[in-house]
């Protein structure tokens, strides 16, 4: 102490018995305060002491700049890698992804690099790339019997290939898109788009028949079970009920039977007797398919005690993003942006159990013929909940970016790895068992960071 104040302090620096102290602390240097302008000599004589280390340029920055990782870009989230397979192909985010319903042995994906793929899940090898598109690729899927796929963008093109020869069968070009989804039944495609309408084609001769709605977009769609009706929600809070055949509304719900503010996604009922709505007002409703009725309301107060916000602020800061029913039990799910999962109790419309996430869920699955529901959310990870108890079970990690789609088999699968190996390089045995099979179970994740990752679940007695 003696050496450092004879060395260190300046003419008017105060003596050191008038300083406190706490504790053990100790003068590590005393240092002059408000030294005045440097010399420019000075200043000469002290770069010439510091070392310059040259940084290699990165790829593309001919200034040399080390950038800050951009959002949804490799690097932002690093960790451990739990996923089996991982395909790589796409260039940008991968927006969304579809399983083949039939054997669940392939995926096809599109993203922000205007491109669209099918691809093995066993292994990530490419079958053929769905070319064309020249806006984001955002709707992707397969046909009821897998026998045929479908990719949407953006700009609403939207292009129809015959998965065995890989040949493009059929293309249209409809406003910007909103929505695509197969009828469950037929080879028949149906999409909502930013005009209002939702439109149905026979694939591959065309038939087209169009569903004019309000003066705003179809933001969400679903078919119902029996093939014969679909649900269609409005960027205006209105949801309408269509008859498929007559190309006629049944049912319309507006104004306070409607939802506040615009809808964000729909889901049905395994028997097509209950739809389920969510919207950005953060309700989500219930609705009787057969009277077009109102039968619940789930709001966000019973969800979780908001912080206090003025007037309008809740519905910007939240919404509901994603919903769906329990097929064994009278259970539905709603996720929340800001991370809540709500496991509600159909019979008494009561909330059962509140699973709190770290940030906001994208989208929920329900695990075919159990009470597990799966979430992925923008801290790139995958989760399984035991919705009877709100446990969580586990969790899956892998991405480096947010996830932006999920889907999970449907059928029961034998999975075996080859060749042992794990963290997205290895390659899976598939054996197909059925859809009763409980072996196990796979999830196949897009994300911001450029990838699209398989990951085996195994699915012991819960």
């Amino acid at each position: 102490m003696e050496s450092e104040s004879e060395s260190g302090a300046a003419a008017d620096t105060p003596p050191l018995e008038t300083l406190s102290f706490h504790g053990d602390e100790e003068i590590i240097e005393v240092v002059e305060l408000d030294p005045g302008p440097p010399d420019p000599d000075d200043l000469a004589q002290e770069m010439e002491d510091v070392d310059f280390e040259e940084e290699e340029e990165e790829e593309g920055n001919e200034e040399g700049w080390v950038l800050e990782p951009q959002e949804g870009v490799v690097g932002s989230m690093e960790g451990p890698d739990d996923s089996e397979v991982t395909f790589a192909l796409h260039s940008a985010s991968v927006f969304c992804v579809s399983l083949d319903p039939k054997t669940n042995t392939l995926a096809v994906t599109g993203g922000e690099d205007d491109k669209a793929f099918v691809w093995r899940l066993s292994d990530g090898e490419l079958l053929f790339e769905c070319a064309g598109h020249k806006d984001s690729v955002t709707c992707a899927g397969f046909s009821h019997d897998s026998t045929l796929v479908a990719t949407g963008d953006m700009s609403g093109l939207l292009k129809v290939w015959q998965v065995d020869t890989k040949e493009e069968v059929w293309s249209f070009e409809a406003g910007d898109l909103e929505w695509m989804e197969w009828h469950p039944r037929a080879p028949v495609l149906l999409a909502g788009t930013a005009d209002g309408n939702t439109w149905m084609w026979k694939v591959p001769n065309g038939d087209c028949k169009t569903f004019q709605g309000p003066n705003c977009p179809a933001t969400c769609g679903r078919v119902l079970p029996d093939g014969k009706r679909a649900v269609v929600g409005y960027e205006d809070g209105t949801i309408r009920i269509w008859d498929l055949k007559q190309g006629s509304p049944i049912h319309v719900l507006k104004g306070t039977e409607g939802h506040q503010g615009p809808l964000t996604c729909v889901a049905t009922n395994q028997d097509g007797s209950l739809i389920l709505t969510g919207s950005v007002d953060c309700q989500a409703k219930l609705v009787s398919a057969t009277t077009g009725k109102v039968v619940g309301v789930f709001r966000p107060e019973t969800v979780a005690s908001q912080p206090s916000l003025g007037e309008g602020e809740e519905s910007e800061s939240n919404s509901v993003e994603s919903l769906g029913f329990c097929s064994v039990m009278p259970l539905a799910a709603v996720g929340y942006l800001d991370g809540t999962l709500a496991i509600y109790d159909l019979a008494t419309q009561t909330l059962r159990h509140q699973c709190q996430h770290q940030s906001g869920i994208v989208q929920l699955l329900w695990e075919a013929g159990t009470a597990v529901v799966y979430t992925c959310s923008l801290d790139g990870i995958v989760r399984l909940w035991d919705a009877r108890t709100g446990r969580l079970l586990t969790d899956y990690r892998g991405h480096t970016a947010e996830i932006l789609d999920f889907a999970l088999s449907k059928a029961g699968i034998s999975v075996y790895l080859e060749g042992g190996s794990s963290g997205g390089t290895g390659s899976l045995g598939l054996t197909l068992q059925g859809p009763t099979s409980q072996d196990a179970s796979l999830v196949v994740t897009t994300s911001g960071d450029h990838k699209a990752k398989v990951f085996c679940v195994q699915r012991p007695d819960r």
